[in-house]
């Protein structure tokens, strides 16, 4: 089955002779064999996407047929890899073809020779259902890779190998379902636009703890959930992103670099392979899978590295591991589906982005979730997008859609950027819809106390921005004692609180139980201060200096594995105040 190029419009090709094709095939396009996907198919003709470039390709050449839509191999070798758009390894490439990827490479995926050391875990005339698992592979020291049945297969062990060393295309079982034989191997196939099966979505319970104070007291993610990270140029998208990818408690991170700029991505795939993994002392890449795909990349590769990494992101769920899924960024992805919807001279929306952008956005963030799998675990894939609006706009149509599907949204602030203040997550306009669902865990885990306090502190920040217009018009010497305490107390929540300092050792992470306990020092000193201040105690005595910095500093004083200076600096607090009060009641 064979069809011919009649027009060539950048990524998107014309055929003729399409009418034993299937929508959504891959085929292979030009004498090249470069990869494409039939996005249209209308009568004789089809449109067809090609994740190459295709310079150099000519009317007539012919369109050959794989019978397949564009799938993953899913097997060992994925985690500590660094893939194209479409899973094509970037450094057996750099291999092959130094510096660029040559045209028509063809859909080079796994290693087809390299042995891994498989355990058996079934017998001969064993019932096996889809996602059982079959066997194991150590693939890193973080994580054991277990080879799972495909969905929609199931049937009687006939044959089965011995535990030993085998590569990904050996036999590993054989099962017969009636007439039919499936021959299972160490790895699957799956189509990357097609979510893949659960037994059930759960209701989210669980946060992703991140050891970001701001994150996970004020806006917590949830295992399972969905964030969007809004900002513009130069508000720390990236190191935000980096931050959750080395410290969040996910089991493995899949880190998508879709049409970032090549010094950026370049700084990534430097900085992955050097970050040591907190839990155990070895690199980060052992639970970690790159997708590259730089802005100079073609684009039609850019618009499926999403469906690549969330693909990649369920069949690691699919074995009941915890998965985080960071896409940098969708603003990006969007700029992609623009592009070729527009050379498919599609009727533009808003901004000239196509109608269905809502849609694919849905589509994409609709994925995550908390789920029981086929094989009875539990696992979940969070997804937290970039999205970087133009000028910082977040009016913007990404951003707005993305807006509409996500329940956490943590939008940057380029004025906290520009002042160093990191993250510079604007804390009057970010919000985390999963409190409510996790109100009891951290009752639980942290304290009982835990959300009213963060609803106190968030309640004084909203009161010093109020106040601060004031201030703006009447300077900060008319406002009553009571309210520049709120100010003083403010900026203190600020610094030593929601400000992070990610290349500091106590500060990069710090425990919950810590976080805690340095908001009720912040609290401590507000509730004490206000006792002072309603006796008459003047507020420059009550901002005592000695008492501010103690605050200020605690986050570099104090370990992570030892609490006792918090409690310290509050009974430091409570003395320091009742010795006041004391002194002005007389």
């Amino acid at each position: 089955m064979e069809g011919k190029i009649v027009l060539i419009n950048g990524p998107v090709i014309k055929a003729l002779h399409m009418q034993g094709f299937k929508m959504r095939e891959m085929v292979m396009v030009g004498f090249k064999k470069l990869i494409g996907e039939i996005i249209i198919l209308e009568g004789d003709f089809a449109t067809i996407q090609v994740y190459e470039e295709t310079s150099g390709l000519k009317i007539g050449e012919p369109i050959v047929s794989t019978g397949s839509p564009l799938s993953l191999k899913l097997g060992p070798g994925i985690l500590g890899g660094i893939f194209d758009g479409i899973e094509r390894p970037l450094k057996k490439i750099n291999e092959i073809s130094y510096g660029f990827i040559p045209e028509g490479i063809g859909l080079i995926s796994l290693d087809e020779e390299k042995l891994w050391n498989v355990e058996i875990k079934v017998n001969i005339g064993d019932e096996l259902k889809e996602g059982d698992i079959y066997a194991s592979v150590q693939e890193t020291n973080a994580i054991v890779h277990k080879i799972m049945v495909p969905p929609n297969v199931f049937g009687t062990v006939i044959d089965v190998k011995e535990s030993g060393f085998y590569n990904i295309e050996t036999t590993i079982v054989t099962l017969k379902q009636e007439n039919k034989i499936y021959e299972l191997k160490l790895y699957q196939y799956w189509p990357v636009r097609n979510p893949r099966p659960v037994k059930e979505k759960k209701s989210i319970f669980k946060p992703l703890v991140t050891g970001q104070r701001i994150i996970d007291i004020f806006f917590p993610l949830a295992k399972g959930g969905t964030c969007a990270i809004p900002g513009g140029f130069g508000t720390g998208k990236t190191m935000t992103q980096h931050q959750l990818a080395k410290w969040s408690d996910a089991d493995i991170i899949v880190y998508i670099g879709c049409g970032e700029r090549g010094n950026e991505m370049t700084e990534v795939l430097e900085d992955f392979p050097k970050l040591i993994d907190p839990r155990t002392n070895m690199p980060l890449m052992n639970r970690t899978v790159l997708i590259a795909n730089t802005s100079n990349m073609p684009v039609a590769a850019r618009e499926a590295s999403i469906y690549t990494g969330i693909t990649i992101a369920e069949y690691f769920r699919d074995m009941g591991y915890h998965v985080a899924i960071m896409a940098d960024s969708t603003s990006r992805w969007a700029e992609a589906l623009r592009e070729i919807s527009g050379r498919l001279e599609e009727m533009p929306a808003e901004e000239g982005y196509p109608a269905y952008l809502p849609s694919r956005i849905a589509e994409f963030y609709e994925r995550a979730g908390y789920s029981t799998n086929l094989n009875g675990t539990e696992g979940s894939v969070t997804v937290i997008g970039a999205v970087s609006p133009a000028g910082g706009d977040f009016s913007e149509p990404v951003t707005q859609n993305t807006k509409r599907f996500v329940s956490a949204f943590l939008g940057l602030d380029k004025n906290l950027a520009y002042a160093r203040h990191y993250p510079a997550i604007n804390w009057l306009s970010s919000y985390s819809s999963y409190l409510p669902l996790l109100k009891e865990w951290y009752e639980e885990n942290v304290a009982e106390d835990v959300i009213i306090l963060r609803e106190k502190m968030l309640k004084l920040l909203y009161e010093e921005n109020q106040l601060l217009e004031i201030v703006k018009l009447v300077g900060e010497d008319v406002l009553p004692d009571d309210q520049r305490l709120i100010i003083e107390t403010a900026k203190c929540l600020k610094s030593a609180f929601l400000q992070q300092n990610a290349y500091n050792d106590l500060d990069t992470y710090v425990p919950l139980n810590k976080q805690y306990k340095m908001l009720k020092v912040i609290e401590s000193f507000y509730d004490k201060g206000s006792e002072a201040v309603k006796i008459g105690v003047p507020i420059s005595v009550v901002a005592n200096k000695d008492i501010l910095e103690k605050i200020y500093k605690m986050k570099y004083n104090v370990p992570n594995n030892d609490f006792s200076l918090i409690d310290d600096l509050k009974k430091d607090i409570a003395e320091f105040f009742d010795k006041l009060i004391e002194k002005y009641r007389k």
